[in-house]
């Protein structure tokens, strides 16, 4: 689940902004190599209207997570769903593809090779998402901000649209079920937060990271429970 929260960017210097420059165009031109990989099942984007938001996603076997992740979305604000079906078995592509609201591209490409599918929701991206809010989010993936219950994304996206911010980043929240991991139950359309509903509330480290300036935040589940302990003695 992510907790957004907009974060302070310093202006980074010429040499900086001119390496930048250059990785921005080699990772727009992957994402143009991408889109080779992928075949469209339903392209309803002449739906979009100029003012909508969109939501943009990878994913493969998640069916039994999309109804509740389409329904949440939508209540939010989001008006369409641009996928991607990496390969799924599970008759995840199948559901979209009864949704009005989703376009569905298909790949059999490798994710890790297409930067954990971000060459695919990059074109898709620059192809459809000129000049709209865009979200890319995780069919697991679930944007929670200050105010939610009173403001939906659209109050969210005009009120940084007066402050003139054009996006914002966003803290992964891991959660996780009480007692041992598989002996959950969890039914399509429920809301997953009633069964994971405990999250480590410490410790979590803060970097900036070169050149942007952009906060990195590292801790949570992940880092205690599944990354290999540091080994004893003076670190680097």
């Amino acid at each position: 689940m992510h907790v957004a929260s907009a974060t302070a960017l310093t202006p980074p210097g010429w040499r900086a902004r001119y390496v930048l420059r250059l990785k921005r165009r080699r990772l727009l031109w992957r994402a143009l190599r991408a889109r080779h990989q992928l075949h469209c099942l339903l392209d309803r984007s002449a739906a979009i209207k100029s003012d909508d938001l969109l939501v943009f996603v990878v994913l493969r076997n998640e069916s039994a997570r999309l109804p509740f992740f389409l329904e949440y979305y939508r209540a939010l604000g989001v008006a369409h769903f641009l996928v991607v079906d990496n390969g799924s078995s599970d008759g995840s592509d199948s559901y979209l593809a009864a949704q009005q609201d989703v376009s569905l591209w298909q790949t059999g490409a490798g994710y890790r090779a297409a930067r954990f599918g971000l060459d695919w929701s990059t074109w898709l991206q620059v192809r459809y998402g000129h000049n709209h809010w865009c979200l890319t989010v995780d069919a697991d993936e679930l944007l929670v901000y200050d105010g939610i219950e009173q403001h939906d994304l659209r109050a969210l996206t005009r009120h940084l649209e007066t402050r003139d911010i054009q996006g914002f980043g966003a803290m992964m929240l891991d959660l996780y079920p009480r007692g041992p991991l598989g002996q959950q139950s969890y039914a399509p359309g429920q809301d997953p937060r009633e069964v994971l509903n405990w999250f480590d509330a410490a410790p979590y480290r803060a970097s900036r990271q070169a050149p942007m300036g952009t906060l990195w935040l590292k801790g949570g589940a992940a880092k205690g429970r599944f990354s290999p302990p540091r080994p004893a003695g003076p670190q680097p």
